[in-house]
């Protein structure tokens, strides 16, 4: 078997936010790569991977995959963070790459199988009004998406008032808006009542609440949305308020996806268990890789929910490619999140899965079925950029307090 010889991070994109890890082994040519996305802290994860995860693991045999990921997992003593998770998934992704290209096999064969001939993705419409939302919603219907979430501009909008128009104390903070809680749900009501009226209900409707709103409203929300039957309703509670989703249980059939922001088993595992969401969208690279991630899913498969991971706009193709291997070979998966990358990032990435008209898919090459070209990969990047730190957008209410996102 394989002997892991080096792991080094590359970092790619102009921001500098893709990590993408190799795992070097002693068979020549053998090698895996790996996604380890963070956006935010990106050089804590590069650190906990080249600086305290992989000189313990110059040495190990590649193949013993479960075995790397649990004494990795708990070699730090303290565990289940977004920082050492990433590190681990980068880590644990890229080992799968190596076992199925030993094997001569995708990763989805490794996994069981494909249950799909395809994996169905739900795209990304916006608009700045009701009108300009229903156009980019039937853009999408033409192009044969089989589910469309639906916003108005950036995660919040329909709640923000420009700060010049709000009720404000007279010492008030700078900020360009302020962000209104109950506008927010008045307005999303709304924008649905709206688009039902328009589209009918043919169309499968998604909507990202993205954590803002007090539980009272969250449950508020979810009910009044039960009369135009959202394929889901995601994020309305943030992880520190996972406990209302029995109250949402209890008061309506708006069916329920989260996990975006969850890290440890204790926030999926009482929803899960207690059977009080559909969806569980939890990021492949956040949640430690393709080990624990399968195991999630054949969790879910047998209390009801379904898989629905989570990519959006700053992941990298890698992570999507594992998202997709276990898309094909969970057979309760629901639906995965689109994502779109220019033309010369994909050409860094050869054997990246191709997305058309809605649908995900994959190649028959053994391991990911993806590579990372190094050299343009390296030249995405712009270093000015990447010194740039980067931090979620704060909204704030109009005494000044801050939304948790």
């Amino acid at each position: 078997m394989a002997k892991i010889t080096g792991i080094k991070c590359i970092r790619t994109r102009a921001t500098g936010t893709w990590i993408i890890v190799k795992v070097l082994t002693d068979q020549p040519g053998l090698y895996g790569i790996g996604s380890a996305h963070d956006y935010n802290v990106t050089g804590a994860v590069v650190a906990a991977i080249e600086e305290w995860m992989a000189p313990r693991l110059i040495g190990r045999d590649a193949s013993q995959i479960e075995d790397i990921w649990q004494s990795t997992y708990t070699s730090g003593y303290w565990r289940s963070g977004p920082t050492l998770n990433a590190a681990l998934a980068g880590i644990d992704i890229a080992l799968w790459d190596i076992k199925g290209k030993e094997a001569g096999m995708p990763v989805y064969q490794l996994l069981g199988g494909p249950c799909r001939a395809a994996v169905p993705c739900y795209a990304h419409a916006s608009g700045r009004d009701f009108q300009e939302l229903e156009d980019d919603v039937r853009r999408y219907m033409e192009e044969g998406w089989p589910v469309i979430r639906c916003q108005l501009g950036p995660y919040g909008g329909g709640g923000f008032i420009e700060a010049a128009q709000a009720n404000r104390p007279k010492n008030a903070w700078p900020a360009a808006r302020i962000f209104d809680e109950e506008l927010y749900v008045e307005t999303i009501v709304r924008m649905f009542e709206y688009l039902r009226a328009r589209l009918g209900f043919e169309v499968k409707l998604t909507h990202d609440v993205h954590e803002h709103l007090r539980p009272t409203l969250a449950v508020m929300l979810a009910k009044l949305l039960e009369p135009y039957r959202l394929f889901f309703l995601e994020d309305v509670l943030p992880p520190e308020q996972i406990g209302w989703y029995r109250i949402i249980r209890q008061q309506c059939t708006t069916p329920q996806a989260v996990g975006e922001l969850f890290v440890n088993v204790q926030e999926w595992l009482p929803l899960v268990s207690e059977r009080l969401i559909d969806f569980i969208r939890c990021r492949v690279s956040k949640v430690g890789g393709i080990t624990p991630a399968q195991k999630i899913a054949h969790l879910c498969e047998w209390f009801g929910v379904q898989i629905a991971w989570q990519e959006g706009g700053n992941t990298d193709p890698v992570n999507l490619t594992a998202s997709m291997h276990l898309d094909l070979a969970s057979w309760n998966f629901g639906i995965q999140e689109e994502n779109h990358f220019r033309p010369e990032e994909l050409e860094a990435f050869p054997g990246h899965p191709v997305l058309e008209r809605g649908y995900l898919y994959p190649n028959d090459r053994p391991g990911l079925g993806i590579d990372v070209d190094e050299e343009k990969a390296a030249k995405l990047l712009d270093p000015e950029r990447a010194r740039v730190p980067r931090y979620v957008a704060e909204d704030r209410k109009a005494d000044g307090t801050v939304v948790r996102p």
